[in-house]
């Protein structure tokens, strides 16, 4: 590589996230080296040709260093034995795990045990959220995120979604002697006070919808129950799996449930994007659960059958 070769490479600073400018700089960086050291009677030529290879290494560029080859992810799992799914562990009715006893429970606690088993793996379960979702599997901390992942176009930017195996509608929790908002109508008022999880899809679905409630994010080590029994929120927006364990667990739990549907989400199986054959594995899972009836035996065990997708 010549003086000018390098100074021309050392130029070329990647940005992030922005594949239209990432192309067009590594076009430009292409363009500049050819130049350096092609004789000028080849010069269209070889630079047609390299210029044609400009997606494929945007494509390695931007899924950085951490991101897996076709195929590796079933690599892994199958020479290690292991495969990590990451859950969001205060999640009831989905991966919920006991403060006292340390046992996972719910929906997803049960499949991932199966997509294991198919898999003639062991089962490692990572603590993630919906906040650190998006770089947990991006930086390979897990192979695949099985917490009822709403498919949100944010995320389908970033991570790859199998078919929808559950779907939900947003609801409102309060307190049986809150007198602020005893029904969904209430909910929308100045001065309320509005919790939802951030990270949730919940985050951007109120912030767009409410125009006079305040809108209240809470984040861990603080949770949406806490912050309701103390007085300083209102109301907080959850799924169906959430409401259904209050319901089932706590007596002072008031449900507020939308007159008609508000914003129905399909839930599916999160991965990086990095790895299609792997993808197409967890698609054949949720198909094959869908149609041996293990998804319907767990929506049972969990109160969610009303919300199991076709």
């Amino acid at each position: 590589m010549t003086m000018h070769t390098q100074a021309a490479a050392g130029r070329w600073q990647i940005p992030s996230g922005n594949a239209a400018r990432l192309s067009a700089l590594v076009r430009a960086a292409v363009q500049a080296a050819v130049q350096a050291v092609v004789l000028p009677a080849v010069l269209p030529v070889v630079q047609a040709l390299l210029l044609a290879l400009v997606p494929v290494w945007v494509a390695v560029l931007a899924m950085g260093p951490g991101a897996a080859r076709a195929g590796e992810v079933l690599d892994r799992v199958a020479s290690s034995h292991t495969l990590k799914v990451c859950i969001w562990p205060d999640y009831y009715g989905i991966t919920y795990r006991d403060a006292r006893t340390g046992r996972l429970t719910g929906i997803d606690a049960e499949l991932s045990a199966e997509l294991a088993k198919d898999l003639g793996a062991r089962l490692q379960h990572v603590d993630s959220s919906f906040s650190r979702l998006v770089p947990d599997l991006l930086e390979s901390r897990c192979d695949v995120a099985m917490f009822a992942v709403g498919i949100l176009p944010q995320r389908q930017q970033q991570l790859r979604f199998t078919q929808p195996y559950l779907s939900s509608d947003i609801y409102g929790i309060t307190t049986k002697s809150n007198p602020a908002v005893r029904s969904w109508a209430d909910i929308d008022q100045p001065g309320v006070q509005v919790a939802v999880q951030r990270g949730t899809f919940m985050e951007p679905v109120m912030r767009e919808s409410l125009k006079h409630a305040h809108l209240v994010l809470v984040e861990p080590p603080q949770t949406r129950e806490k912050e309701l029994m103390a007085g300083r929120v209102d109301v907080f927006m959850t799924d169906y799996p959430y409401s259904r364990k209050l319901l089932d667990s706590s007596d002072w739990v008031q449900l507020i449930a939308p007159p008609q549907p508000f914003h129905v989400l399909p839930y599916g199986y999160a991965a990086s994007p990095a790895d299609a054959q792997w993808l197409a594995r967890l698609n054949q899972f949720v198909s094959d659960i869908k149609r041996d009836g293990r998804l319907a035996r767990a929506a049972r065990h969990n109160g969610l059958t009303a919300i199991v997708a076709p």
